[in-house]
């Protein structure tokens, strides 16, 4: 779970004037690709998730296997139907090559084939 946690607030700090929650279609954020996310393009997301797998094998309850089910859902959703299309909008070839590179929420899985988007 201190692993999950380290990740999420290293994440938070390399995005910088970058961070937000929530997508603001007037907001035009740079595009972060340095640091963890040279690697994985939601590491926040990752880091949110090891936490909550540490927290199931910590304390294994159906209550916890829940809330790591409904989080994968949520986080699956949110990335991609709301922020990789407004990246993709605002940041255009950019985010696509970045995207082909680098992976969803795992180094080098999930990464865009040239036909995706």
């Amino acid at each position: 779970m201190l692993l999950g946690l380290i990740l999420v607030l290293i994440s938070q700090a390399a995005m910088g004037e970058s961070w937000r929650i929530g997508v603001d279609e007037t907001e035009h954020t740079a595009l972060v690709t340095h640091g963890v996310f040279a690697l994985i393009r939601n590491p926040i997301f990752t880091g949110m998730g090891v936490v909550l797998v540490g927290q199931l094998l910590a304390v294994p309850s159906l209550t916890a296997a829940a809330a790591l089910a409904a989080f994968t859902a949520a986080v699956q959703i949110q990335v991609r139907a709301i922020e990789e299309p407004y990246l993709l909008r605002t940041h255009g070839e950019a985010y696509r090559s970045y995207a082909a590179r680098t992976g969803r929420f795992l180094p080098l899985i999930g990464r865009w084939r040239p036909t995706d988007k």
